[in-house]
């Protein structure tokens, strides 16, 4: 398989080749010497404010990842594209903001490991 992203830094894209592998697919660096082409074309993630307090300080965040993939073969779209997003929330407090930091980064994790469970039951499904 050869997988397609404009992003070879971003956390989904690492996570979903490391289970690939683990998967046992076999990745390809050109895209003429796979059987099935894996087109990454939309890999986002960020936060949003979801309430503040009454002195309009943040109180609690909102924490997404999008992903938009499709799936083609040497002939043939396999699986048209489709496009998930997961969220998580947390509070947020000023006085902790190292560890909420943290938080957020493993709220972000959790989510592209989900994100890159549902893309290889698409997979295993094809």
């Amino acid at each position: 398989m050869y997988v397609v992203t404009d992003d070879r830094h971003s956390l989904f894209y690492r996570k979903l080749r490391v289970q690939l592998q683990a998967a046992g697919v076999s990745l390809v660096d050109a895209a003429a010497d796979s059987t099935a082409t894996l087109s990454i074309l939309r890999d986002e993630t960020d936060q949003r404010v979801l309430s503040v307090s009454a002195r309009n300080v943040p109180t609690e965040y909102e924490v997404f990842y999008t992903i938009e993939y499709a799936i083609d073969g040497a002939s043939q779209r396999l699986l048209d594209a489709r496009m998930l997003t997961g969220t998580r929330d947390y509070t947020y407090d000023p006085e902790l903001v190292l560890g909420k930091s943290h938080e957020e980064e493993l709220m972000r994790e959790a989510i592209a490991d989900d994100l890159v469970r549902i893309v290889l039951k698409q997979i295993s499904r094809l």
